[in-house]
């Protein structure tokens, strides 16, 4: 689907696949998931190339930061969220050119109608190529950040709960198969809090090389205030990188101690079992020996043998379970 943008931004032009060229003041071509058909159709009306998704998905830098016939050819991945509402990465490519900006991706990306919004609560104002460009990456910076404080607040909750001393205290009253499956959806947050986390760090890498790219490759016809805008986004996502490299470094504590924990309990079925088999060792050679009944055995016509024998068994049971006690096994 294409959705051309005029300057005004609040006026959208449906356009005429057959046109050889684009209608009067288009700044913006938004292609959504572009056939063919609609791909031949901008190359005509514009004369420039559009990324196919091979193009945008490689990771070289000269394949996702490069300069044909004075267009600019940018690419980054982006995060959506899937119809399982998880985060899931898609190519976003960008052709930036003096006086047009063509958009491809493929997916519904939150940061393209939070813009127009924000250009709707100004009306009357007219936007640059260049201009609508750094807006877009104001607006997903933006959005990002919002995920970082959210996943921030995410990783507190759960270190919260592994660290905290009341924590342990609620450990120590459940049930060992109930706290198992705690510590089982400890981890999944965990892992789920890092796999959002290196998302994020991926797509802010991708926009971090194009601003200075852009910035660089334009300067011929940006504007002071456009280039102003460029170095305060430049500042801005250097301090995302180092708090999401932060978060990552978190994230890989919190996982450390989530299977530490998770260690540790196995630890304690396995001193349970242990202990177990060591207190049922000598009970049960105390009761193989009187089972033989031999036919000289003095304890056989004895009429207290028989008490004689649990006592002896119960006796055999009580002492390891006292040594454990007294190691401070248990």
């Amino acid at each position: 689907m294409i959705t051309l943008h005029t300057a005004a931004l609040g006026e959208h032009v449906l356009p005429d696949l057959s046109a050889q060229q684009l209608p009067k003041d288009v700044v913006w071509i938004d292609l959504m998931k572009g056939d063919a058909a609609e791909r031949a159709s901008i190359e005509r009306a514009t004369g420039i190339r559009v990324p196919t998704v091979e193009r945008l998905v490689e990771i070289e830098s000269s394949s996702r930061l490069a300069t044909e016939n004075g267009a600019l050819y940018l690419s980054t991945p982006m995060i959506y969220r899937g119809s399982s509402n998880e985060p899931l990465s898609t190519p976003l490519g960008f052709v930036l050119t003096r006086d047009l900006l063509l958009t491809v991706r493929f997916y519904e990306l939150g940061a393209f109608p939070a813009f127009e919004e924000r250009c709707a609560k100004t009306p009357g104002a007219r936007y640059s190529s260049a201009g609508v460009f750094i807006g877009l990456i104001e607006v997903s910076v933006d959005r990002m950040a919002d995920l970082l404080e959210r996943l921030a607040a995410e990783l507190d909750l759960v270190s919260h709960r592994i660290f905290r001393a009341e924590a342990d205290n609620a450990l120590g009253k459940q049930r060992p198969a109930r706290e198992t499956a705690n510590l089982r959806q400890l981890l999944r947050r965990v892992g789920a809090g890092g796999d959002l986390v290196s998302k994020l760090r991926d797509s802010l890498l991708g926009v971090e090389r194009m601003v200075p790219y852009v910035a660089n490759g334009a300067a011929a016809w940006l504007g002071d205030a456009e280039k102003l805008r460029l170095t305060t986004l430049r500042a801005d996502i250097a301090s995302l990188n180092d708090h999401a490299l932060f978060m990552t470094n978190k994230v890989q504590l919190l996982l450390d101690a989530t299977l530490g924990l998770i260690n540790i309990e196995q630890n304690n079925i396995i001193k349970v079992l242990t202990i177990v088999s060591v207190v049922g060792v000598p009970p049960t050679l105390v009761a193989s020996m009187y089972g033989m009944n031999f036919k000289d055995m003095p304890e056989l016509s004895w009429a207290w043998g028989y008490p004689y024998g649990l006592t002896l068994i119960l006796i055999s049971a009580v002492l390891p379970l006292l040594w454990f006690k007294w190691r401070g096994w248990l």
